[in-house]
């Protein structure tokens, strides 16, 4: 027996099932433990051995969509994810582009949420082509979206759309107050915040600047124009808040005689 096979389903798609180095459940699990426990240089190797056993089995120029709901296909495509994170974060942008590319011809529906990451790739590549092919899927919903707008007319251009710093400020405040900030310590009352329930948007918007710290070392200069920026738009801002104020308290204490 095979140690791995594709196995159609009736929706198209495929299961992987495998033992031995295709138990991909196994090795997410060895991986989650290794990581627990600090050792994390193993669990990255786990991660990425399980991510170059993955590409062997998907045949070449053949299109190949997994189901997500199957465990062990499941299980492939979070080591993929994951694998794809720690290169990201070495500053590998190159092999992390490559394989977020992979896991979305696997993945169509990005259940991973991984088209953001591919997104800050491609402008930390410089290949601005494939990322304004790919900026219109990342949803206007999400932090992300303004942050990447900025950050890649920055990179292309040297200066920040004051527009999508006014939307990121207003819309995202956490976040905006977040990218800003002196210090953003990953202490006992974040992790206490970001594994609960609920989290606050405060520790979400501090998870965001965790994921992507080793961008703004990478690539400096793009926080503090955000900061300056920020201030111009407050101080531009500001006269109108203060003219309406008033003119709402003008209406306030005015009667209308007919």
């Amino acid at each position: 027996m095979a140690e791995a096979i594709l196995n159609p389903t009736p929706d198209q798609t495929f299961r992987i099932e495998g033992r031995g180095d295709y138990d991909f459940s196994r090795t997410l699990r060895l991986s989650d433990e290794a990581q627990r426990r600090g050792a994390v240089d193993e669990a990255c190797n786990l991660r990425f051995h399980a991510f170059q056993h993955l590409a062997d089995l998907i045949p070449d120029n053949e299109e190949v969509i997994l189901e997500w709901e199957h465990p062990n296909t499941q299980a492939a495509l979070h080591l993929l994810y994951r694998s794809a994170v720690d290169h990201f974060l070495i500053d590998d942008f190159e092999l992390s582009a490559a394989m977020l590319e992979f896991l979305l011809d696997l993945d169509p529906e990005d259940h991973e949420e991984a088209t953001w990451l591919l997104a800050f790739d491609y402008v930390a590549l410089a290949d601005y082509d494939a990322f304004d092919e790919v900026i219109n899927d990342v949803s206007d919903k999400y932090p992300e979206k303004p942050l990447l707008t900025l950050w890649s007319e920055y990179r292309r251009h040297g200066s920040l759309p004051a527009g999508e710093a006014i939307r990121l400020r207003n819309h995202f405040a956490p976040y905006y107050k977040e990218f800003t900030a002196d210090s953003h310590p990953a202490d006992d009352a974040y992790l206490r915040d970001i594994e609960s329930e609920r989290p606050t948007p405060q520790a979400q918007a501090r998870e965001l600047w965790l994921k992507t710290e080793n961008l703004w070392t990478a690539f400096p200069g793009f926080i503090a124009a955000l900061l300056v920026l920020g201030g111009m738009v407050y101080m531009l801002v500001r006269p109108y808040k203060e003219a309406t104020k008033l003119t709402e308290k003008v209406n306030v204490g005015t009667t209308v005689t007919k």
